[in-house]
């Protein structure tokens, strides 16, 4: 068996939250992936040459969002696997706090299907991927202990089975939830 290539790639997005009556909420974006499968995201993209991280995130999460936001505290980053067209990607995500100052859902780009605003609470029944997820609630700790206190009495969020040796780390990391 051929040995894939390995590479790096590096990436920026954002979790946008408002408030409505006190309670936050975050924008997160469907999109179809393989076999016609939605998954929910955290909005995210690629620096253009010369971008630093920050102005990535902004413009990424205003393009896919079709928010004007503004950053407003650094978050953790994530980490993944995948495999595109022979190549091993170890891909890290750098993510901000954000919150939006204009724009309009309806103005997002061609990158999401769909665009919604969700509360924290639900954010673990939306969001497909286990990183985001956990990195949602860290998020939450920061922006409503309340709901952060609500998730972690919730118990885990649901999650997608874990890896078998015939599924890689990319594989289970695009898996669509199951179960309710």
């Amino acid at each position: 068996m051929a040995r894939l290539r390995a590479s790096s790639a590096t990436s920026a997005g954002g979790i946008v939250v408002r408030f409505d009556d006190g309670i936050p909420s975050l924008v997160v974006g469907a999109r179809r992936r393989d076999r016609g499968i939605l998954t929910w995201t955290l909005p995210k993209g690629t620096p253009n040459p010369g971008e630093t991280r920050e102005q990535t995130a902004v413009r990424e999460v205003a393009e896919e969002t079709g928010l004007e936001v503004r950053i407003t505290d650094v978050l953790d980053s994530i980490e993944y696997w995948f495999i595109q067209r022979g190549t091993r990607i170890h891909k890290t995500v750098h993510y901000y706090l954000m919150e939006p100052t204009g724009g309009d859902l309806a103005d997002h780009d061609h990158e999401f299907d769909q665009v919604r605003w969700v509360s924290f609470d639900d954010a673990p029944d939306v969001l497909t991927f286990e990183t985001e997820r956990a990195l949602v609630a860290r998020a939450a700790e920061v922006v409503d202990p309340a709901a952060a206190a609500r998730l972690a009495a919730a118990g885990p969020a649901r999650t997608s089975p874990p890896p078998t040796p015939a599924r890689t780390t990319a594989q289970a990391e695009r898996a669509p939830l199951r179960g309710a």
